[in-house]
């Protein structure tokens, strides 16, 4: 058995790669750049007005006064116009090119106009309320580096640039695998001896998240079912996801069904509650990474969140994740296991602050409605104070 950490880098060593392929920009939401993002153009691509009002030059205001002959109107859309007058202005509105030989814009609650004629009341500024081209990026200029995962933000910035397609990271191939004769269907009524297949659900949706639409399968405590229904899962798929059939049951048949269809254990059992029994390996030829946690609803949830996600952000190349919390509650553990506690979480005095929920062990599912995450606690000597900061896995 292998402690925690241990158990984290040996997963981490192992990561996918996922290639890349080229998708529609919407169909990019929340997948992973693959390429990095240039300016086509300055931005903004001109002189662009940000308020409605008029374009003056300044000069004129300066030597001449404050009154001012209306020449035209420029409106978001139209070419740039010219003014032919440096005592005369222009009505812009907001997003319009700012008039050639203009280089001030007077907001309209800051004029009167009557006649035709503009006098200017407030204080002006030279420049005011022009947004310059090329003042937020230059043409060529980077913009979003590969790596990034993309939201509504990245969206904006490509479609901006012209960017219709994307390249992004591949997506894994999963297959989530649920074991037991216990397990029947949602809509099914079980019976007394049954319950209903929640786990992998689960996880589906929690992969969702990261836009991977999963397989399933389910499989009864059948060893020659199990080893035939491995076999192709593991030609088919580049992870497998497992709940069950890991401990030390007389019908925990995985690892060795694992070992028989030539897949390398790299470890079993972990020094850690929940989730003990955690088995993980990799098939050596196919490349098919397993990670197969133990059944009961919050080690399968936990283990998700500890190992799997970590290990996907580290094959996609990215930094993971470090957050931290600070406890509300004393908590002793003992050792020589590593814990993960769910907690509530709510903001006191500008600080996130952790409150173990209150479960009934690692087969108690509804618990896992109630937790915002887990805190990870090592084993130590001395308990864990109140206000003292721990690391936090976040789930919702």
């Amino acid at each position: 058995m292998i402690t925690f950490k241990e158990a984290f880098q040996k997963v981490l060593d192992h990561p996918l790669d996922l290639g890349s392929e080229v998708v529609s920009l919407m169909d990019s939401l929340n997948r992973i750049l693959a390429e990095d993002i240039y300016a086509d153009r300055d931005f903004p691509p001109f002189d662009r007005a940000t308020k409605d009002g008029v374009a003056i030059q300044y000069s004129t205001l300066v030597n001449n006064g404050h009154l001012f002959t209306i020449e035209g109107e420029a409106a978001a859309g139209v070419v740039q116009q010219v003014l032919t007058d440096k005592k005369n202005c222009f009505e812009v509105m907001t997003g319009a090119v700012v008039p050639e030989k203009c280089d001030t814009v007077v907001m309209y609650e800051h004029i009167t106009i009557d006649g035709g004629k503009v006098t200017i009341n407030e204080k002006v500024t030279k420049g005011q309320n022009i947004h310059y081209q090329g003042s937020d990026e230059k043409a060529g200029a980077l913009l979003l580096s590969k790596g990034k995962k993309i939201t509504p933000a990245e969206i904006g910035v490509m479609a901006t640039v012209g960017k219709a397609t994307v390249k992004v990271m591949g997506i894994p191939k999963i297959c989530t695998i649920a074991t037991g004769n216990e397990l029947v269907a949602v809509n099914e009524t079980p019976k007394p001896h049954q319950i209903r297949k929640s786990n992998m659900l689960t996880i589906e949706s929690a992969l969702l998240n990261s836009k991977i639409n999963a397989s399933s399968l389910h499989l009864l405590d059948d060893k020659i079912e199990i080893e035939r229904e491995l076999e192709k899962a593991l030609i088919e798929n580049d992870v497998l996801l497992l709940s069950g059939g890991v401990s030390k049951g007389k019908f925990d048949f995985i690892p060795e069904v694992m070992e028989t269809l030539g897949v390398e254990k790299v470890f079993h059992r972990v020094l850690q509650r929940p989730g003990k029994p955690f088995w993980f390996g990799i098939h050596p030829e196919l490349k098919t990474v397993i990670f197969s946690f133990p059944g009961n609803p919050v080690s399968t949830f936990a283990n998700y969140h500890l190992y799997f996600l970590p290990w996907l952000q580290n094959s996609r190349q990215l930094p993971l994740d470090n957050s931290y919390i600070k406890l509300s509650a004393a908590i002793k553990i003992i050792q020589p296991l590593t814990r993960f506690i769910q907690v509530s979480t709510e903001v006191k005095e500008g600080m996130f602050w952790a409150t173990p929920v209150v479960e009934n062990g690692s087969g108690d599912l509804t618990s896992l409605a109630k937790a915002d995450g887990f805190i990870c606690l090592e084993p130590r000597t001395e308990e864990y104070e109140v206000g003292e900061v721990v690391p936090f896995i976040k789930t919702r």
